[in-house]
């Protein structure tokens, strides 16, 4: 019998990284038996409890074409400094850390398994580690688990640096508007990712660095699917860059933690005891938060909407410390008695939320999210309408776009962001404005969004366009490297 193909996948440790490769290497293996995947777990800064958790979660259901290696801790001076939000500049230099790791582990791979390694997929905030596969001569492909739209804007922001001498920390705090291949409309520098255009010019350098190796690669696969970014994923079609394969949705749609499954069971057992689409769900991702008047104004515009609600709240943790993701929240140091009391009935606080689950039950009608990419994918996957609150990284440019490019949502805010100083609260008579809106059967939004959900699962279906998109990366991958 012959050996299979490795694949070393190379994700960011951060859990919304890591289940998406993932996921798509189970598709991968599933779709072409020639092929087994290794993940290398690094041991990240950011919320490493959770990525742990999910592994543990997955690996029983696994077949053996894939399995997990855990790298070793780093020294201790990589963690004296932990970001409360993703950082692409942070993230390179704990990357070039983890390299020599990263090599000792494809060596060893390939002593044990020798002349069979067809490729190195990493991150694309790991795309140092195209190094490795460089010295090897094997090829190295990028996954963006980002939308197409964040892939196309980092590939034209690079190009104005490099070729056209733009200093992007000009747009930081900037009204100018962009034309940026593959966008219908012109993308306000406002939702640029503040990390990007920051003033000092790191983010800007970091992600010219990572666009530049991006193209060096030998194919791009991306979270997404053509009905979606059809206008974006067309643009990468003039040359410029490697192939772009859509390879998503890339869901967890069997796996919750199973860590906290009593949590899970008691949210789905309210759920079960409201009317179908009556609650508005708050969710804001895994480090998602706000300060404690901002909270007041949310709670607020909730009980004066009179819709149901279900809130997964967090408060802002001391600067440089990263949000309480447990379900040990003591609501009552922020929210009045009087409030919790009167909305007892029709509302439900908690900590963590089983996101996947809250977003397949009946009952919910509207979702006010982060607008972080997995999230939006749900969302869609499930055909529930997302009021736009961003909080970091490229989230503002994902609301942007459910909201300008795609029409599928309510603006609560696109360009709220909590790395730029002074921002304002969002007060509780808009927010109360938006659920309204948000929760309005009537609203048009309603029917795109039902026709977008058809699309996005039908997409990984035979004969759906991010089946082909695989269909054409495994038979590039297998000529690559013969």
């Amino acid at each position: 019998m012959m050996k299979k193909l490795e694949l070393v996948f190379v994700p960011l440790p951060a859990i919304g990284h890591l289940v998406s490769t993932v996921e798509f290497a189970k598709l991968l293996v599933g779709r072409d038996d020639r092929f087994s995947v290794t993940v290398l777990v690094m041991k990240g800064p950011i919320l490493q409890t959770a990525v742990t958790n999910y592994i543990h979660s997955v690996s029983a259901s696994l077949s053996g074409s894939i399995r997990f290696v855990h790298l070793p801790h780093l020294d201790s001076d990589s963690s004296n400094s932990h970001p409360s939000s993703p950082s692409p500049v942070y993230f390179h230099n704990v990357m070039e850390r983890q390299k020599s790791l990263i090599r000792d582990a494809v060596h060893q791979l390939i002593l044990s398994e020798p002349g069979r390694l067809a490729g190195i997929v990493v991150d694309l905030l790991c795309t140092s580690m195209m190094d490795v596969a460089d010295e090897l001569g094997v090829p190295s492909y990028v996954f963006s688990t980002s939308s197409a739209a964040c892939l196309a804007l980092m590939f034209h922001l690079q190009t104005l640096q490099d070729h056209q001498g733009v200093d992007l920390t000009e747009f930081a705090d900037s009204d100018a508007e962009l034309v940026v291949p593959g966008f219908v409309n012109s993308v306000p520098a406002r939702v640029l990712p503040a990390l990007w255009v920051d003033k000092e010019g790191v983010g800007s350098t970091a992600i010219r660095r990572e666009a530049r190796r991006a193209r060096e690669a030998k194919g791009i696969l991306v979270n997404t699917f053509m009905e979606l970014e059809s206008h974006v994923i067309n643009s990468f079609a003039n040359g410029t860059t490697p192939p772009v394969y859509t390879v998503g949705p890339l869901l967890n749609l069997n796996h919750g933690d199973h860590h906290k499954q009593d949590s899970a069971s008691d949210v789905i057992r309210w759920l079960d005891d409201q009317p179908q689409s009556s609650v508005v769900f708050l969710c804001f991702g895994s480090v998602g938060a706000f300060n404690d008047d901002q909270i007041k104004n949310i709670a607020s515009g909730l009980e004066n909407s009179g819709y149901r609600f279900l809130w997964s709240l967090r408060r802002s943790p001391p600067k440089g410390m990263i949000p309480d993701s447990s379900d040990n929240t003591n609501f009552e140091e922020v929210l009045s008695k009087e409030f919790l009391n009167r909305t007892s009935e029709i509302g439900k606080i908690i900590g963590w939320a089983p996101q996947m689950e809250v977003l397949a039950h009946s009952a919910i009608g509207g979702f006010i999210s982060h607008c972080g990419w997995n999230s939006t994918l749900e969302s869609i996957w499930h055909g529930v309408p997302i009021a736009t609150w961003p909080i970091y990284a490229e989230q503002q440019l994902n609301a942007f776009q459910i909201i300008t490019e795609l029409e599928m949502g309510v603006e609560i805010k696109i360009d709220y962001n909590k790395d730029r100083n002074n921002i304002d609260l969002i007060n509780s008579q808009e927010i109360e404005s938006r659920i309204r809106s948000l929760m309005d059967d009537s609203n048009p939004i309603r029917k795109k969004l039902a026709s977008m959900k058809e699309n996005c699962r039908k997409a990984l279906m035979e004969g759906g366009s991010s089946n082909s998109s695989i269909q054409r990366l495994i038979g590039d991958m297998i000529t690559n490297f013969s």
